[in-house]
């Protein structure tokens, strides 16, 4: 009788550990790229960039368009370096440049 009662208690105790462990662990990451866009994009079609989260496997930009879509692109390469770059200095609607 207290072999099943054991039995079960230890069943729900690592029932118990495993679910505690995967909450820790938490969400995994938004968005990974596994495929990069090599051909390099015209500026002038893109509006924003992001990278992605540093629990991918491998480092990311995803480059935003006009259209609404993302591209997965190599940070390294130096298209992206300098479309980042553009981006990142290009002023915003409405702002006014202290120039």
């Amino acid at each position: 009788m207290a072999a099943p009662r054991l039995a079960l208690s230890v069943f729900v105790l690592m029932l118990a550990v495993v679910a505690l462990s995967e909450a820790l662990r938490g969400t995994g990451p938004k968005k990974c790229c596994f495929k990069f866009n090599e051909t390099p994009v015209s500026k002038e079609k893109l509006v924003g960039y992001t990278m992605t989260s540093q629990r991918c496997n491998r480092s990311a930009v995803l480059l935003k368009t006009k259209a609404g879509r993302e591209l997965c692109v190599k940070p390294s390469a130096a298209w992206v370096k300098e479309v980042m770059t553009y981006l990142d200095n290009k002023t915003l609607p409405g702002e006014t440049s202290n120039i």
